[in-house]
């Protein structure tokens, strides 16, 4: 009896010559992508048959004996042609066993290699389990978060919520691994994981340089001149910080372990960028004593800072 010949590899996606482990990757690829229990209600039908084919063209693919048997018809046969087995296919006995697709293999697949020992009918396909994929996430982590650690609650799919600790001595950019908290298993499979990776929100006061902090340190001109004792916010408080005579515009003082923390305790340290800011409305006195210091300087009047030429 003629049946309609299955091209298992055009099935698969793979070529005749493809190697063992190509075929079980695209086998994985394409069950996941096709396994009803994947699906809405809507597709399930139409996914069902999609991975029976899958299954099918798998369970011969994948045994060196069934694969050299199928390929022993010959590369002429396309997917949907009339194909009449040779004689000696099927059940061992000369005819063509006949099995319905429902539940089981195609005919096709009767039709050449018949009722094996010790195996009545294929019993609906191969028993496909794998374990769920892994899922990357990204979590908004506050500067203070990383400074402290603590718990932050997300809502995973289906609006199950978990807590989710953030360890001392994570930065921006590291993974959190949730064991178990990616996509579920396929057939019985262990889930995957769930891989968070942390994105450090903007701080109005502090940027995050490596395991350092920087923050901007304006400072009124007497104060970068002479120098001066200046009380400063950290994340640990607030300080006095000693600025010292002739400090510049863009000079970097360090408050050392008073940065990011470390997993053993110590931490990285905070520099504080200096920048010159003038008065905008100076009072009488201030302009009179910023004449005076015009007329005292040896610098020339019409020439940049520091061009002393």
């Amino acid at each position: 009896m003629a049946v309609k010949f299955r091209d298992y590899y055009e099935v698969l996606g793979v070529p005749r010559g493809a190697k063992a482990e190509d075929i079980k990757r695209a086998y994985r690829k394409l069950a996941r992508k096709h396994h009803p229990d994947l699906k809405p209600p809507a597709e399930r039908a139409q996914a069902s048959e999609a991975f029976k084919q899958i299954n099918e063209a798998y369970e011969v693919l994948s045994d060196p004996g069934k694969r050299a048997k199928y390929d022993a018809l010959g590369e002429g046969w396309k997917s949907g042609m009339d194909f009449t087995p040779p004689p000696g296919s099927g059940d061992g006995r000369g005819r063509a066993a006949q099995w319905e697709d429902i539940e089981g293999f195609s005919d096709f697949f009767a039709s050449i290699f018949g009722t094996e020992p010790g195996r009545s009918r294929p019993g609906g396909g191969v028993r496909f389990s794998s374990a769920g994929a892994d899922v990357e996430a990204e979590l908004p982590v506050t500067l203070e978060q990383l400074l402290r650690g603590g718990k932050q609650r997300i809502t995973l799919g289906g609006g199950r919520s978990l807590d989710v600790e953030i360890p001392i001595g994570v930065r921006d950019g590291s993974a959190l691994r949730l064991s178990g908290q990616g996509e579920r298993g396929i057939g019985g499979g262990p889930p995957g994981d769930l891989f968070l990776r942390l994105r450090l929100l903007p701080h109005p006061r502090y940027r995050a340089a490596g395991d350092d902090l920087e923050l901007d340190l304006p400072l009124w001109p007497w104060q970068a001149v002479l120098g001066a004792e200046v009380r400063v916010e950290i994340p640990d408080g607030t300080i006095a910080l000693k600025v010292p005579p002739g400090t510049q515009a863009g000079q970097r003082l360090r408050l050392k372990e008073r940065g990011l923390p470390h997993p053993d305790g110590s931490r990285g340290d905070l520099y504080a960028i200096t920048g010159i800011v003038v008065p905008e409305k100076p009072l009488p006195a201030e302009l009179e004593a910023y004449e005076a210091l015009k007329r005292s300087a040896t610098a020339p009047a019409d020439r940049p800072a520091k061009d002393r030429s």
